[in-house]
């Protein structure tokens, strides 16, 4: 019998077709399937608005011979996917560029992967929307930040310079803004590549549950996703994917997501 023929056989019975589980969500092209957003200088000043980036500060590019999404972090925003999801497997690859606003002359090159982005734009900094972040800031490269009303718990063990540092044999912690804690978890270990490499991120989500990977390397495991609102948590289990602009030039390509039954257990 004809492969091709067994093959439509098998999707009509199960119902699955080839794209259900794998999305490519950076085409190479253009920004489409995306929303920007820019911050406003001020609270005074009116935002911008969606998809209103008369600079650019996000564009495709070619970096290295392949396509790439340019993030000039001259002004701080987001670009957000149109999409919410939830059950997941994000991969995608960056590179820190050599530019950097003033401010960040002597700081580090800072970005994020915010995801579970739920509301309105603009609530954090005036720049992003409710989330939970995976760190992609030089040499942080996994910690956790809750964005805006973002709430995990993480076992974790506090550091010579009373940092909460993940720690797999650690205390489960609440990490929110108003917290004990804190909204910062430092991830495990440095798997980062030198700045000017390319890094890969991975980022799985199931359930209320997560896992921060950073080239091959799972750096942080976070559970019970949520978010406060004065005091009250609900669930916070899907929603966009934001990638930051925050001073820094910055590079992202092989942007993908698979959905998943399950975190892998081991790695």
């Amino acid at each position: 019998m004809n492969l091709r023929f067994v093959f439509i056989i098998v999707l009509l019975v199960t119902g699955c077709k080839p794209s259900e589980k794998r999305q490519v969500l950076f085409n190479g092209r253009d920004l489409t399937g995306w929303d920007t957003y820019i911050a406003p200088p001020s609270d005074s000043v009116p935002p911008p608005g969606i998809n209103n980036d008369p600079n650019q500060v996000f564009s495709v590019v070619k970096e290295d011979g392949e396509a790439a999404l340019h993030v000039s972090g001259e002004t701080y925003g987001g670009i957000s996917t149109q999409q919410e999801f939830e059950n997941y497997h994000l991969t995608l690859q960056f590179k820190w560029g050599k530019n950097k606003i003033p401010s960040f002359k002597d700081r580090k090159r800072d970005s994020g992967l915010l995801y579970h982005a739920v509301g309105p734009h603009g609530v954090d900094a005036r720049s992003w929307m409710r989330s939970q972040e995976f760190q992609i800031q030089e040499g942080d490269c996994g910690d956790y930040w809750g964005v805006a009303g973002g709430v995990f718990d993480i076992p974790a063990t506090k550091n010579e310079k009373s940092e909460y540092v993940y720690d797999v044999n650690g205390t489960l912690m609440t990490f929110k803004e108003s917290g004990e804690a804190g909204r910062r978890c430092w991830k495990k270990s440095d798997a980062e590549k030198p700045t000017g490499e390319w890094n890969t991120v991975e980022l799985y989500c199931h359930g209320d549950s997560s896992m921060h990977v950073i080239n091959g390397m799972v750096v942080m495991k976070l559970y019970h996703s949520r978010q406060s609102d004065n005091g009250n948590e609900t669930p916070l289990t899907k929603g966009k994917i934001q990638l930051q602009s925050e001073g820094c030039e910055i590079f992202y390509r092989a942007i993908t997501l698979e959905r998943i039954d399950e975190i892998p257990t081991t790695y």
